[in-house]
């Protein structure tokens, strides 16, 4: 008798599983936390990094997620936690309600065709021994999705899907721009047929002109095969546009959560209003949060975070209660980690918000009608 097949012992084992309700998220995290030892010059351990701390999501199927936070905050190890890609010190991540943490090493494999990664650097993120069809065939080979014979084929499909001629497959990474790089990326990460995406930063590395492409292409796809969406980005405007819900970051927690206009139209914690009062244009009569105090002093080390709330040291609205006991996220659908989101004075919410949204907007809808007309992206 022959030996078994793992390739296919692995495909049954981590696919050939009862499709779960329609209701059950796609993405659930549930008090997930991240820590990273500090040591010294010689390697003694002098303590831990808690890049994320405690987070709690869900992420419906065919909706966009978007977690943002200044840079540092953990968002995008919380991305790589999501995918398993690192290992999480506690909690648990289901995928379509099953634990990652408890498949074998063959399931997750399995598991992970239907999981996918962007990556912000594209260039970085490709091999520059590999040609652009020996990238996009990468995935198609490790999960046996065709035949070798039909590669090519496959190959030249995914290209034509993110706007580049088939006839570029045999290319190098270096022979393309920044934005046709990122559409390789995109295409790569599409190969495998995945259910869910999560994009750390996947547009912040282009010129806002390429943005508004890729962002276009990415609501395409989102919308044309139903996927599901996790956002890393730190670009409010990018965010309004794309995402139904928002994340809101700071020192590892989840300090503000729900749907995007919400959000943007009345934030409940003192650091979003801060974020949005930042952006550029902000703070013009009728754009914006005039009303938001600034955020004052520098972030606190993440090796010893302040207690209780972590953003009472920088908050312009802090009190005692603040430093004693850490706020739970609540307020039901659009929740806040403050306890003083009762109290605090009401936002002055922005009609648009800001120029520069404004700009990826029209620039968004220029590239759409140049498609629709000509058939190829700018």
């Amino acid at each position: 008798m022959s030996a078994p097949d793992d390739r296919s012992a692995e495909g049954r084992e981590g696919l050939n599983r009862t499709r779960p309700p329609s209701d059950t998220p796609m993405l659930e995290l549930r008090d997930v936390a991240k820590g990273f030892p500090v040591r010294d010059a010689i390697g003694r351990r002098r303590g831990s990094v808690r890049a994320v701390d405690g987070v709690s999501l869900a992420v419906p199927r065919g909706s966009v997620l978007a977690i943002v936070g200044e840079s540092g905050c953990g968002k995008s190890t919380l991305g790589r936690l999501a995918l398993r890609l690192i290992e999480p010190d506690s909690g648990s991540i289901l995928f379509q309600g099953e634990d990652l943490r408890s498949l074998s090493a063959a399931a997750l494999r399995a598991r992970r065709r239907d999981m996918q990664l962007i990556f912000q650097d594209p260039f970085g993120s490709l091999d520059p021994r590999m040609t652009v069809e020996q990238a996009v065939a990468e995935p198609l080979r490790l999960h046996n999705i065709v035949p070798r014979a039909k590669e090519a084929e496959r190959v030249a499909e995914l290209l034509s899907r993110v706007g580049l001629r088939p006839e570029l497959a045999r290319r190098w990474p270096h022979e393309f721009s920044g934005g046709q790089r990122q559409r390789i990326a995109i295409a790569r990460a599409l190969a495998s047929g995945p259910k869910l995406i999560v994009g750390d930063e996947p547009v912040s590395a282009l010129d806002v002109s390429v943005q508004a492409q890729v962002v276009n292409l990415l609501q395409d796809l989102i919308r044309e095969l139903g996927l599901t969406f996790v956002l890393i980005s730190h670009d409010l405007g990018v965010v309004r546009h794309i995402a139904d819900q928002v994340a809101v970051m700071y020192l590892g927690r989840i300090v503000e959560q729900g749907p995007t206009a919400d959000v943007f139209r009345a934030p409940r914690h003192p650091y979003t209003r801060a974020l949005l009062a930042a952006v550029p244009g902000q703070g013009r009569a009728g754009h914006g949060y005039a009303g938001a105090p600034p955020i004052e002093g520098d972030i606190p080390s993440p090796i010893n975070p302040p207690s209780g709330c972590r953003f009472r040291t920088r908050c312009p609205y802090a009190q005692p209660l603040c430093a004693q006991s850490l706020p739970p996220l609540a307020g039901g659908v659009h929740a806040a980690a403050c306890h003083l989101q009762e109290t605090l004075p009401p936002a002055v919410a922005a009609a648009e918000l800001h120029a520069g949204g404004d700009r990826l907007r029209r620039l968004q809808e220029f590239f759409s009608d140049s498609h629709k007309k000509t058939g190829v992206f700018a």
